[in-house]
């Protein structure tokens, strides 16, 4: 019984596409927040939940980098094997019209996936393109913009925001550094008008309603 409870567990997360998104990252190689944001287009803050999440199932552990920043690891892979045991029945009669209604409703669930995973590889292209976009956009600024982003870290901190207002812990957890080495860019943004403050938290000006 114990060991049905931990696969019912396990499926649960497995449950979230984006869970399941990040444990792949993760069997690649340990990632920072914005990594995993950036690689997987999640916000941060999403992204952050999830990571928390599986850190408690002990899933997923983290430790501090020679900069303080914080970088999340597999602690322990999930490996999960369910398969389908094949039972025969000899069916007949009104038996046999059951089941040519189930082998219909079957034939459209089908169709129906079909038209789904379609959809999805259509979005999927989309998103390819999309991410493609973000790269050369993000080395534009980087390349092009050193008189609006002065350092990596305060592109970091404009990417992390792109996504949504977030708190100062947020914007902490998401970029991996302290809140105290952020105060000062982000004040700096708030004279520059990049950013303002609305209930604790930073939005991007001109992206996020103030």
């Amino acid at each position: 019984m114990e060991d049905l409870a931990e696969v019912a567990r396990l499926l649960d997360i497995l449950g979230n596409r984006n869970r399941r998104r990040i444990i792949r990252l993760l069997r690649q190689k340990p990632c920072f927040v914005t990594e995993i944001s950036e690689t997987l287009m999640i916000s941060p803050k999403a992204v952050i939940d999830h990571l928390q999440l599986m850190e408690r199932e002990e899933i997923l552990s983290c430790q501090m980098d020679d900069r303080r920043r914080k970088y999340y690891y597999l602690a322990n892979d999930i490996l999960v094997d369910v398969s389908l045991k094949n039972l025969q029945v000899v069916m007949t009669g009104q038996e046999d019209e059951t089941r040519t209604a189930a082998d219909e409703r079957t034939r459209q669930a089908v169709v129906m996936l079909a038209k789904m995973v379609q959809a999805h590889d259509q979005m999927v292209a989309h998103l390819e393109q999309l991410n493609h976009d973000i790269d050369t956009k993000v080395a534009d600024l980087a390349r092009n913009h050193s008189d609006l982003f002065r350092s990596e870290r305060e592109l970091s901190v404009a990417i992390a925001l792109s996504h949504e207002p977030l708190t100062p812990a947020e914007l902490a957890e998401a970029t991996g550094f302290p809140e105290e080495e952020l105060g000062p860019i982000l004040a700096q943004f708030e004279k520059r008008g990049i950013v303002s403050r609305k209930k604790n938290r930073i939005h991007l000006r001109g992206v996020h309603a103030d």
